[in-house]
């Protein structure tokens, strides 16, 4: 919510409960505080459905990265034990909730999830 205005940033939904990002874990277990000084002045806030979608793109952004760290060559948690599989039924996972999410979600595409769910498919390991 933003408290000047009571509008979901991603949406726009007024009247209902909103809610904020800080402090939690990414998709690989790593900590991060989002409203920390120096990394956020202005917090966001979502209405739930938002909120659930924004879990959804935090997850996807955490996979995309390591894919292109994997792609590069560079340390990736994808090359680490069962992680790539993982992340693999994590993107079908977000791809079902999206399809079946009535409306276009503002904060994530579906082509986008389609396209690395493909890269992840055709993904190996360095050796």
């Amino acid at each position: 919510m933003d408290p000047s205005n009571g509008s979901c940033h991603a949406c726009g939904a007024t009247g209902g409960p909103l809610m904020k990002f800080s402090l939690g874990k990414d998709f690989f277990g790593r900590p991060y505080d989002r409203l920390s000084p120096f990394s956020d002045q202005r917090p966001k806030w979502y209405c739930e459905a938002c909120s659930m979608h924004k879990n959804l793109q935090r997850d996807f952004r955490d996979i995309c990265a390591e894919y292109d760290k994997l792609s590069a060559g560079q340390g990736s948690e994808l090359a680490k034990g069962d992680e790539l599989r993982r992340a693999s039924v994590r993107l079908r996972e977000i791809m079902i909730i999206l399809d079946a999410a009535q409306g276009q979600s503002p904060l994530l595409a579906g082509d986008d999830v389609r396209l690395l769910m493909g890269r992840l498919n055709t993904a190996t390991m360095p050796a």
